[in-house]
């Protein structure tokens, strides 16, 4: 199966010829559930695609050192039901596992970072701060309700 896909025909008419190359498939960049080692990267990946392609996908396109790359298929769930109680099955994906090359490391960016400091007392940020708290508290919903909105009451 080739790697990329043509838009555009071969030949066309006047200048410039313009082709543009694009994969077939997209990689999944994704958060492992179990701790993995810091060289090794998790991606969700089309269930065509071999241990190969995502080698060559990442080396280049993105000109990423691979080293090594395993693949596992998994399965999806089978123990949801619809409405009509019909079994409901989660579609089934492939996981690859990359080991990048050595000396090469990657880590999740910190998206949200610890608090430096506490604001002083009296001061606006602890104000402000003070605020939001007694919102994220007022808008909490009522557990007695059992997951039914506020409007939807009798």
């Amino acid at each position: 199966m080739p790697v990329t896909r043509l838009l555009y025909p071969l030949y066309q008419l006047g200048n410039p010829q313009l082709r543009l190359f694009r994969p077939n498939w997209f990689l999944k960049l994704v958060r492992p559930g179990k701790e993995q080692p810091p060289d090794t990267v998790q991606f969700r990946i089309p269930m065509e695609m071999t241990k190969y392609d995502v080698k060559n996908y990442l080396e280049k396109i993105y000109n990423v050192p691979v080293g090594e790359v395993r693949t596992r298929i998994q399965y999806g769930s089978n123990k949801k039901r619809n409405h009509l109680n019909q079994r409901v099955k989660q579609p089934d994906y492939k996981v690859a596992y990359v080991q990048l090359a050595e000396g090469q490391m990657f880590a999740f960016p910190d998206i949200f970072p610890a608090k430096i400091g506490t604001p002083a007392e009296g001061s606006l940020e602890e104000m402000q701060e003070k605020f939001m708290d007694d919102e994220k508290q007022r808008q909490k919903p009522d557990p007695r309700r059992g997951g039914v909105t506020e409007w939807f009451g009798l």
